[in-house]
């Protein structure tokens, strides 16, 4: 069970790259790009509230280098889907309010709120990014990195999301990929690409086929 939760934590963390994502920044280099940091980072928490809708393909890279692709489908406030390529028996969907991962090879699913992962950011409307993000240096001015974690909660992890200028997407910021580190050092790329935003979604896409029985949540 153990590895399981584990396993489970790890992917859906990533419910994800450019490698730049991980890059460590200093505090003081931060600082000093002065006025204009504070303006990228709320352009980019604009960015992310600005978006109703989103599918984009994605490709997932974990700590050891597997590669794993699909599409996200996500929808704010709090709903988003990991559609897995054909032969990976896994999924990782949100509801609103729950995370869960699902692995129909085993029949298991494992379940935890939004917040408990570093997915929140992206996700939880009650997480405040301007209060827990901070600029990080990546050497692009057409790139804007944005590091979110809550010191008070270590648990919940740290996500780090690039951001490239694009002029039509949500508020001229394209969030191109992230990568995220959850409280037991596991870490996960994400990396997006053809990305369309404000198509209708219905809410029966953040549902799943539970395994364990024959209902559908």
């Amino acid at each position: 069970m153990n590895s399981l939760i584990s396993k489970t934590r790890l992917i859906a963390c990533a419910a994800v790259s450019a490698v730049l994502v991980v890059s460590a920044s200093q505090p003081s280099a931060v600082l000093a790009q002065g006025a204009a940091t504070q303006g990228d980072l709320a352009q980019a928490v604009g960015a992310l509230r600005g978006i109703s809708t989103l599918r984009a393909d994605f490709v997932q890279t974990d700590r050891n280098g597997k590669r794993m692709g699909g599409v996200l489908t996500l929808k704010r406030p709090g709903r988003i889907r990991f559609q897995y390529e054909k032969g990976v028996p896994i999924l990782v969907v949100s509801d609103g309010s729950a995370l869960t991962f699902v692995d129909y090879s085993v029949r298991q699913v494992q379940r935890w709120p939004i917040k408990n992962s570093p997915l929140g950011a992206l996700l939880d409307p009650n997480r405040d990014v301007m209060k827990y993000g901070r600029l990080v240096p990546v050497g692009n001015p057409n790139v804007v990195g944005i590091e979110v974690r809550d010191k008070g909660h270590p648990e919940y992890g740290i996500i780090t999301l690039m951001f490239v200028r694009k002029g039509s997407a949500p508020g001229g910021l394209e969030l191109s990929s992230w990568a995220s580190l959850d409280s037991q050092n596991n870490r996960t790329v994400i990396n997006l690409s053809n990305h369309r935003y404000g198509a209708a979604v219905p809410d029966n896409t953040f549902k799943f086929n539970d395994p364990r029985s024959a209902t559908r949540r």
